[in-house]
């Protein structure tokens, strides 16, 4: 006689290499478009869609729209956060992808300042905005991915994978350049080569699309689902119970954003025009420094994993600080010996900070705000550490000096470090709750 009794079928679960190798792609294709956006912001926006008599003028116009960006990733983390709660992070996930990578190949098929006149640099605007939303969701997500899918103990280093996506994404797109301007004239560069590494997204978006759509639910948000422990809206119960939480992990961050548009995008302007390097010199240095930013992140990761998050960030973020106090100097030198150390020094000390930095923030927040929460963390650090850096500094520079810049580092250093000491220690905390 046949039992009536229904045997459940079994959870489904992801693959470890398909855990860290969605999470790292997603997040390197990201990170490749923003960074491409950030290259041309200095290298060519200025010249195609802000023209001015003024160079400097025009460059601080191109950089006001980079801020953009920074202001829409909350946007972003609110509403892909929201779906991301609710529904999953498998969906959210590929949904965040395509909105960045629709944005990023639409600039590059935009049509220039002596084109089309003023609607340029407002087209431009838009699409990067949607460059804004879309990294606004994809990085939370793509956190959560790692850390909710890592065994005891390996929180940290799965959470360093997406982590992975920056220096990979940076070398991708400052390589990208770099080729342009060494195979093509400086008239085809800027009638239509800069487009290139733009309408090359297209491909990459494709392939991190596959990967995507393969993955399993986390189990971890599986269990919450299967509880029906989902809130009516995620954002209203971060900023309501949560609060606290995310004011400390957006201190947190704020070191890491400006530390990061500090080292790359300020100091390539200041490179190129105060400092007379040619545009390939000095991403050839950038592009050797970020191999430091690669090297360290795991380190900082095993180290969050061993010794806890507090004592490594509270390290790390003393010696931010120390960094910010003494670079002037270095980069100032005008010497490739100079400048290199001020970048490999930059970066290193970015991606130990840089390495634990998701796990940190998504481990402040309940499953069922977790992606909203960290999100917003995360984005909201780089609404005030990021999006204006490159402005600020430049002003700071062009007004006092640059030392003014590494007090401007410092006091940013010292936020993170206090917001560090007064949040609790997280490295033993289970998420499933």
């Amino acid at each position: 006689m046949m039992s009536n009794v229904a045997v459940a079928a079994p959870a489904k679960t992801n693959s470890k290499a398909t855990v860290l190798f969605a999470s790292l792609i997603g997040t390197t294709i990201e990170f490749f478009d923003f960074y491409i956006y950030a290259t041309a912001a200095v290298l060519v926006f200025p010249q195609l869609f802000f023209p001015s008599s003024d160079a400097s003028s025009a460059i601080l116009q191109s950089l006001a729209t980079f801020a953009i960006a920074f202001f829409a990733r909350p946007v972003g983390s609110a509403l892909f956060g929201h779906f991301g709660d609710r529904i999953g992070r498998k969906a959210t996930l590929v949904a965040a992808l395509l909105t960045m990578g629709v944005s990023t190949v639409a600039i590059g098929l935009l049509p220039t300042y002596a084109q089309i006149g003023v609607v340029a640099p407002l087209l431009l605007a838009l699409c990067r905005f949607g460059q804004g939303l879309g990294l606004g969701g994809e990085w939370g997500g793509a956190v959560l991915l790692a850390t909710e899918n890592a065994p005891p103990g390996k929180r940290a280093w799965y959470g360093m994978f997406p982590q992975l996506g920056a220096p990979i994404g940076f070398l991708m797109a400052g390589g990208s350049f770099l080729l342009l301007g060494e195979f093509l004239s400086e008239a085809d560069f800027f009638a239509w080569g800069w487009r290139v590494p733009f309408l090359a997204s297209t491909v990459l978006v494709l392939v991190g699309l596959f990967v995507r759509l393969k993955i399993h639910e986390t189990p971890v948000f599986q269990a919450t689902l299967d509880k029906h422990e989902q809130v009516k809206v995620p954002m209203i119960t971060v900023f309501k119970d949560h609060g606290k939480m995310l004011f400390l992990g957006t201190c947190i961050a704020l070191a890491t954003f400006v530390l990061f548009y500090l080292v790359t995008v300020f100091a390539l302007t200041w490179g190129t025009t105060s400092l007379g390097y040619s545009r390939e010199h000095f991403l050839i240095l950038q592009l050797i420094a970020i191999l430091f930013f690669a090297a360290f992140i795991p380190v900082s990761a095993l180290l969050a994993d061993r010794h806890g998050r507090k004592i490594t960030l509270s390290i790390i973020s003393l010696a931010i600080a120390v960094f910010g106090l003494f670079m002037a100097p270095l980069l100032n030198s005008g010497t490739d010996t100079g400048v290199l150390a001020f970048l490999c020094i930059g970066l290193a000390l970015m991606g130990l900070t840089y390495g634990p930095i998701g796990t940190i923030l998504s481990e402040l927040f309940p499953t069922n705000v977790r992606y909203t929460g960290a999100s917003l963390t995360f984005n909201l650090a780089g609404i005030f550490g990021a999006s204006l850096a490159p402005y600020i500094a430049m002003w700071l520079a062009k007004t006092y000096s640059l030392q003014a810049v590494g007090y401007y580092l410092a006091a940013a250093a010292l936020i993170t470090l206090l917001a560090v000491l007064v949040t609790h220690e997280t490295k033993n905390q289970q998420l499933d709750n």
